[in-house]
């Protein structure tokens, strides 16, 4: 394969010689069909939809396939349940917060985005740690909690540090 494309998908954590085969037989070699990784993602089926009317979000439930390619994508999501990966990290944190098939279709996006920008870059996949994951989400929801913090006029102070932050 590696011959084929000129990148190593078994890389991925989650994606098998045989995931990357049958992904590889459905889309082809050249990226070049779709403008964009959004463009890929939704002729597979995995982005999101975005019924807006008014200005308000009506829906945004995905289109159904029969895309064999997202199948695989969604069994090779399913199977990072146990990876000490950031992308099993990714999934098992969609999984508390949106429940079991809409973290696998988010996961299955995500393996799209980054098969779409391996193929089309010609770069190898370089993840992160899962504990690298866990660092940039606790980054996250501690800024989220500063913002709203400042936004009520309190102060946060840390329990582990004991550092007060007001900025």
């Amino acid at each position: 394969m590696y011959r084929l494309t000129g990148v190593d998908l078994t890389t991925i954590d989650g994606i098998q010689s045989h995931t990357a085969l049958k992904v590889l037989s459905e889309t082809g070699t050249d990226m070049g069909r779709w403008q964009s990784a959004n463009q890929f993602c939704s002729w597979l089926g995995l982005a999101p939809g975005c019924k807006i009317s008014g200005g308000k979000r009506l829906g945004g439930k995905t289109k159904r396939t029969a895309n064999r390619a997202a199948a695989a994508l969604r069994m090779a999501a399913e199977s990072l349940s146990n990876s000490h990966s950031a992308l099993g990290a990714f999934y098992r944190k969609k999984r508390y917060h949106l429940g079991g098939a809409k973290a696998i279709t988010a996961t299955a996006h995500k393996l799209a985005r980054i098969i779409y920008a391996m193929l089309t870059q010609g770069t190898a996949y370089e993840g992160p740690g899962e504990n690298a994951y866990e660092e940039q989400y606790q980054q996250r929801v501690r800024k989220n909690l500063r913002q709203k913090a400042k936004k009520m006029g309190l102060v946060l102070v840390y329990a582990d540090t004991g550092e007060a932050v007001m900025d």
